[in-house]
């Protein structure tokens, strides 16, 4: 049996490729590369170009591979981009969700781990990790867009044989301990990311947006998670359906956060290098802190975080920063024209 891969080859999804790889898996990936990059899927995984969107790409996929659960990574997740474009957010991660789940039903697909996010929550009444079981209160059309996604995978999953898992990111950063991928897309909203891009002098400044949250240095605070945990939750979440488990809504963070400054102190100090702080107004749909309860997930998918340590995060983060531009030389010059063209 197969695993679909959407999104394969973007940050997070081709993380998800090499540890499905690495635990014997067989893998083909789905994508767009909107902004992904076709040599971030390694040569053993069968690879489609298309869109999640795209019905007949899909039937193509189930005929011509035995595929047995669908983890879906493909989507938009820039919170001010959905704030100014809210439909396609709609569209890119409802709609085409719909029509995954659809198409993976109608095939008998039975499996399928779901990406979404924190941003569900919104700002919550108080600063004590929150539970699965808080009333969401999405403040921008992205965590809208996953929550609506959410809400169809439990009624499909109610009406037909067909079993989820949503898992609940927190703020995903890091990269392959192994230097095999890490985040590569140009203009990324990662704080992780852009500072490390700062401290390499690749950008003259970081912009930190709002100052003035109630928190105890004034900027927002949240749960950095490493990538390498986030992918190995997916491998406890895809051998809790093969098992038989009933849907599930977990979130993946530690249970901490850091504020941005002790995030943009955390790459200073690591890196040894220091970059100017550029202080701004609040951005729309930020809220002021999102640190995760991960107990579900520790106790019904087993998961166990190994990387829970900033540091690391960063270190990892750096290393993969500094070897990018050799990577980035690989990708013709034909697609990289194609990517600038599309919006997403």
């Amino acid at each position: 049996m197969a695993v679909l891969v959407t999104g394969g080859a973007g940050y997070i999804g081709s993380h998800m490729v090499w540890a499905l790889l690495d635990a014997g898996e067989d893998v083909v990936v789905l994508d767009r590369l909107s902004t992904g990059f076709r040599w971030a899927v390694p040569g053993a995984a069968r690879f489609y170009l298309g869109d999640v969107g795209d019905i007949s790409i899909l039937k193509q996929i189930f005929a011509e591979n035995d595929i047995d659960a669908i983890l879906h990574f493909a989507g938009s997740i820039v919170v001010p981009q959905s704030v100014a474009h809210p439909l396609d957010y709609y569209e890119n991660n409802t709609s085409k969700t719909r029509l995954l789940a659809a198409a993976a039903i109608d095939a008998g697909i039975r499996h399928f781990v779901f990406s979404s996010t924190a941003a569900v929550y919104g700002d919550q009444k108080d600063d004590t990790p929150v539970l699965e079981n808080v009333t969401p209160h999405p403040k921008n059309p992205y965590g809208q867009s996953k929550l609506m996604s959410e809400m169809m995978l439990r009624d499909a999953a109610a009406a037909h044989d067909f079993r989820f898992v949503a898992l609940r990111y927190f703020n995903v950063a890091g990269a392959d301990p192994a230097g095999r991928t890490g985040l590569s897309t140009e203009g990324a909203t990662h704080l992780i990311k852009i500072a490390c891009e700062a401290a390499l002098a690749k950008r003259r400044r970081v912009d930190v947006y709002g100052t003035d949250y109630a928190t105890p240095d004034g900027t927002g605070i949240r749960d950095y998670i490493h990538v390498t945990d986030l992918v190995n939750a997916h491998l406890k979440a895809l051998s809790y359906l093969r098992r038989g488990g009933e849907p599930l809504i977990a979130n993946c963070g530690y249970g901490k956060g850091y504020s941005v400054l002790e995030v943009l102190d955390a790459v200073m100090r690591v890196s040894g290098r220091k970059f100017e702080i550029n202080y701004g107004p609040r951005r729309p749909g930020d809220a002021a802190s999102v640190i995760a309860n991960s107990t579900l997930a520790r106790r019904l998918l087993d998961w166990k975080p190994r990387h829970d340590d900033l540091d690391l995060i960063v270190e990892t983060a750096i290393a993969w920063e500094r070897g990018l531009a050799g990577r980035k030389a690989e990708e013709p010059r034909a697609l990289q024209n194609r990517l600038a063209a599309m919006r997403f």
